[in-house]
């Protein structure tokens, strides 16, 4: 089975610029501390390094 990543939503999105936003709400993420779990592909990746200072980012193996 693929690797997955466990990604939570650690810091506010107040006064962030509205394309951060826009791939915080991308990633499935709505309220601080609200974790999702996704494949790891390089469209996650890619979306993970944009905001990677508001988020919390852990590698499953499942």
């Amino acid at each position: 089975m693929a690797k997955q990543v466990e990604i939570t939503l650690s810091r506010s999105l107040i006064g962030r610029p509205e394309d951060q936003r826009v791939t915080v709400r991308t990633l499935g993420l709505r309220k601080v501390n609200h974790t999702v779990v996704k494949e790891d592909n390089p469209a996650i990746r890619g979306m993970i390094n944009k905001v990677s200072h508001l988020l919390t980012v852990k590698e499953l193996d499942a």
